[in-house]
């Protein structure tokens, strides 16, 4: 396996010294658009190179039927998914009409194929290469390559390619990441998804796979090939959609090579256009953008929520705009096949913030309690650090399946992998580490394994569910008409509507008050100062009259409680707090235990109820990962460190010597 990466790095590095040839006449950001479609024209030619002469045989055979007739014609003389029907070669192109001769032979591809080059704009880049007398060197050297099959496999070729995107980006300062995942990550994924799905891949069966974030179709390949390995006579159908249009035209490119059928390749925003609609499929994988805002299609999902609910992919909710990761996973689980039909089972890398950013009520904690609740969560992986070319940060891989077996419906496991990791010879971006065959063995059998170790946990989904309460303490306030205070009155905005007149008046009606009376009964204060304010001949309104008691008043442990007119004790909404009560136990006797003892005085607002099952308190819902595997490690002992200390002062105490002797 070494050694075949290195040769595909080999190639990968001989096709990208082709920028040698461009340096001057291109910019570094073109660079990957004139490669990436020349090495793709040259590996569907030497796909192609076996059948050739049946393909013109059959071109000059069915040359007056209609176009539709001669298309599948042909492709049935290629015995592939696409063909080209001239005679030309990269290696027969004139020198001296070198950009015509090319651009027909590009036509003569069928169809899909043809479609490829338009999304890279190839005739564009060929007319400037033409014009700055390149193309034909660019031709020969991409004509001396062997990308054929027999030299290179369709998985080495995704490495080549995945090697020249990497290189594409690192020269245009643009994210390798968003194109495609490492391939160590991609098995992973994939291994852990299959693993124990052998009823799902009996002979004769159809299996559907999607990944709505296909980017160069890493995943889709990976899971057509894993299949292959352990299932004879298995059909598997691969369904994709792909924003950027550079990496859809290589992902398609690919699945024709594979003979799959690329109608169900799409290109577009699959949050905002989901060209797969009415689709369910038995597998999904996918890596969406990480931490990347959702800003552009925040109309479009926004209405989707809104008018559809749970018709729609969004009905749980909305994550904040600044991560659309969740509404990923979210759009897998709306194309689930019903459970009854054998289900689904999906794997999802995300970031962290998933597991627990959003408090409770908020959009991602009810996502997460739909997924839940559901029973949808099977288990989470935590991965090593840097395994990913464009960002070193924490990653999870999600499998979510709504058919668990026996033992697993009601629980999540959770396996900590982090330190399941191999240092790289050579960093890739932000790529330091991978993740090898060992290890990776090791993963899939603690998720196989089901049983709870260092690594591995198993929880109860409620286990992760609590009751957000709100927790009260009484208002008590003492009152004082000080200068201090008094000073106070003119800073409160509803004061500053009166006039000038009026203010004066109000100040001096204050001032008649005992300035060293201190009132720990605000009804009493209430009393003084109304008679104050009708001696001085001062009428307020309810609001302005809040406004002074506010002046007046200061928090006070000692002074009595205040009530409102019905007798109701108020509340501090500076000593508000909040309790998250485990869904697992009772408000009430949770509230006694570990909130009486402490504030006696204290009491549940009842009135904060969650919307969906009525109970006090508002449900939420989070996976906090890391307490869970986290191991206290004891402090040393004092002497150890006061000795450590010590050596230390006596060897900066000698060093000082040194220098001033």
């Amino acid at each position: 396996m070494t050694s075949d990466k290195t040769n595909h790095s080999q190639t990968a590095a001989f096709i990208w010294s082709v920028a040698d040839l461009l340096r001057g006449d291109f910019k570094q950001s073109q660079y990957g658009r004139v490669i990436l479609p020349f090495t793709l024209l040259r590996r569907l030619e030497c796909v192609l190179e076996p059948n050739k002469t049946k393909v013109l045989t059959a071109a000059e055979e069915h040359q007056a039927k209609p176009d539709a007739v001669r298309e599948k014609l042909l492709l049935r003389a290629a015995d592939l998914q696409f063909f080209n029907a001239s005679p030309l070669s990269l290696g027969s192109l004139s020198d001296t009409q070198t950009a015509d001769d090319l651009m027909s032979y590009v036509q003569s591809f069928s169809q899909d194929a043809r479609e490829i080059f338009e999304h890279f704009h190839f005739e564009d880049f060929v007319q400037q290469l033409s014009a700055n007398n390149l193309l034909y060197q660019v031709v020969q050297r991409f004509a001396s390559i062997d990308l054929s099959p027999s030299s290179i496999s369709n998985f080495g070729m995704g490495l080549i390619f995945e090697e020249l995107i990497r290189k594409f980006a690192e020269s245009s300062n643009e994210t390798a990441g968003e194109h495609f995942t490492p391939r160590d990550i991609v098995h992973l994924t994939t291994s852990l998804v299959l693993t124990g799905q052998e009823k799902r891949l009996s002979p004769s069966s159809i299996v559907t796979i999607y990944d709505p974030t296909a980017g160069t179709g890493g995943f889709l390949s990976e899971g057509d090939e894993y299949i292959q390995q352990i299932s004879e006579g298995v059909t598997v159908s691969l369904h994709g959609q792909e924003l950027n249009p550079e990496s859809y035209a290589i992902c398609k490119a690919d699945m024709l090579i594979k003979g799959q059928d690329v109608s169900s390749i799409k290109l577009g925003n699959t949050l905002s256009d989901d060209q797969l609609g009415t689709n369910k499929f038995d597998i999904m994988l996918s890596n969406p953008p990480f931490g990347v805002e959702w800003k552009k299609v925040q109309k479009q999902v926004s209405d989707e929520h809104r008018h559809r609910g749970f018709d729609g992919r969004f009905g749980p909710g909305l994550p904040r705009v600044s991560d659309g990761s969740l509404l990923f996973l979210l759009h897998l689980v709306s194309k689930m096949r019903d459970a009854r039909e054998g289900g689904s089972r999906i794997g999802i890398i995300l970031n962290g913030s998933p597991l627990f950013t959003g408090s409770a009520g908020s959009g991602e904690s009810e996502i997460r309690r739909y997924l839940l609740q559901n029973d949808l969560v099977e288990t989470i992986v935590a991965l090593p650090t840097d395994m990913f070319y464009n960002t070193g940060i924490s990653t999870y891989i999600w499998v979510l399946s709504n058919n668990k077996d026996a033992e697993r419906k009601g629980k999540v496991q959770l396996i900590d992998a982090s330190d399941r990791a191999t240092k790289m010879r050579k960093s890739l971006g932000s790529k330091r580490q991978f993740i090898g065959d060992i290890d990776q063995d090791d993963i899939v059998r603690m998720y196989g394994d089901f049983q709870g170790s260092r690594n591995s946990k198993i929880f109860p989904n409620e286990a992760f569910g609590y009751r957000r309460v709100t927790v009260e303490r009484p208002l008590k306030l003492n009152f004082q008409a000080s200068a201090e205070r008094i000073a106070r009155i003119s800073a409160e905005k509803a004061i500053q509507k009166l006039s000038e007149d009026m203010q004066s008046k109000l100040i001096e009606a204050c001032q008649s008050l005992n300035p060293e009376t201190l009132y720990r009964n605000r009804k009493a204060f209430q009393k003084a100062l109304k008679s104050a304010l009708s001696d001085n001949g001062v009428s307020l309104s309810a609001p302005q009259l809040k406004a002074v008691l506010n002046a007046l008043s200061e928090r006070d442990a000692e002074a009595d409680v205040c009530t409102d007119s019905k007798g109701n004790v108020e509340a501090d909404t500076s000593l508000r707090d909040y309790e998250n009560v485990p869904l697992t136990e009772s408000v009430y006797d949770y509230f006694e235990r570990e909130v009486k003892p402490h504030a006696p005085d204290a009491w549940i607002d009842e009135s904060k109820r969650d919307e969906k099952d009525g109970e006090v308190g508002i449900v939420g819902f989070e996976i906090p990962f890391n307490r869970h595997f986290y191991e206290f490690t004891p402090p040393r002992p004092l002497e150890e460190i006061d000795a450590d200390l010590k050596d230390c002062t006596d060897r900066i105490k000698q060093m000082i010597e040194g220098l001033s002797a």
